[in-house]
């Protein structure tokens, strides 16, 4: 069920903050808005169907969507919320919805027509670069599926590597990727490095602030660090406050820079909690305690002979010096024998 509704000024606001206008001045492309219309998708109505045809970009102004592979009968692949956009890529090749997305929550959202985002690429180089970097994120997902997933006949296999909190594969994903990754780069030259994330003092959050409040800083962390890794990084969430990824990268500094972008891009937003022990926009009075999240890192690079155990290990070592050292901090592993 939609309700339709015209664009409020709190609406240009929540605008500004979406992923397509990150750096751009709504003014340049503000004539195309006011022909767009602001609906409210109610929570667990549909906004497309598998092999529905799409016509818009969907801006997502508040609220949640939850985005199904194939349907409903997988684990959620991507959960969408304030910035985020959905239908970019029927944008780009005219073709049906390949995944079922539905409202988690009330939510409203933006819908522009794709002549209109056409006319905004055309006036914005920025936009376009943004477009670009949306459309990036999505093929990093669907990479991550076709590590493991090369025949659409595995979609139950693929029901069991994927977490359904924080949309990312699991570590059991994880085995069969690693030996892909490390024989692709292997046969490219290209060093492999295993970046091995925790968040700091997690367990505080939880007894101070609840599970569910747990749970949003994990979907948070797993956004923020899909967001500003490449498309042919391979993230993966393994369970508990740990996140790791497969990294290929050119050298030990190449890594090291990747990691303190995540580190940097985790510890930038601040979360404020308010009593009913839930995650607040910056914006609430209600709000009584401010906290930042922080991630410390430890790198390992693959050798030859490597297991995923066993480079989990050296990361796991360097990982826990960091958190020694004072945590917020990235370390990496010396070359093993």
């Amino acid at each position: 069920m939609m309700k339709i509704a015209t664009m409020t000024i709190p609406d240009r606001t929540l605008l500004e903050r979406n992923k397509l206008f990150r750096d751009i001045g709504l003014e340049s492309v503000e004539h195309l808005l006011k022909d767009c219309q602001a609906i409210t998708l109610k929570s667990g109505a549909t906004l497309l169907d598998v092999g529905q045809k799409n016509t818009s970009l969907y801006l997502v102004l508040d609220g949640e969507l939850r985005v199904y592979l194939n349907g409903l009968g997988l684990p959620v692949h991507a959960v969408l919320g304030l910035g985020e956009c959905v239908g970019e890529l029927s944008l780009i090749d005219g073709g049906n919805s390949a995944a079922q997305v539905i409202a988690a929550q009330d939510t409203r959202m933006l819908v522009v027509p794709h002549e209109l985002v056409w006319l905004m690429v055309d006036s914005s180089n920025g936009i376009a670069r943004n477009l670009l970097s949306i459309l990036a994120g999505r093929i990093r997902s669907d990479n991550l599926l076709q590590v493991t997933t090369p025949e659409p006949s595995l979609e139950f296999e693929a029901a069991t590597n994927v977490d359904a909190l924080t949309g990312l594969h699991n570590k059991n994903w994880m085995g069969e990727a690693f030996q892909r990754m490390a024989q692709r780069c292997e046969r490219s030259g290209v060093p492999l490095f295993l970046m091995l994330a925790d968040i700091d003092h997690f367990k505080n959050f939880n007894g101070s602030h609840g599970h569910l409040v747990g749970d949003s800083i994990l979907k948070g962390v797993a956004r923020i660090m899909a967001a500003n890794l490449r498309p042919h990084d391979l993230l993966v969430y393994l369970g508990g406050d740990r996140f790791a990824v497969l990294l290929p990268e050119k050298s030990s500094d190449g890594a090291i820079k990747m990691a303190e972008r995540l580190r940097e891009a985790v510890a930038k937003p601040v979360l404020r909690f308010g009593k009913s022990s839930a995650p607040q926009a910056a914006s609430t009075t209600q709000a009584i305690q401010e906290e930042h999240v922080m991630v410390s890192f430890g790198i390992s690079r693959v050798q030859q002979g490597d297991t995923l155990d066993s480079v989990l290990a050296a990361a796991e070592g360097v990982l826990q010096q960091a958190k020694t050292d004072g945590s917020n901090r990235v370390k990496m592993a010396a070359a093993r024998s």
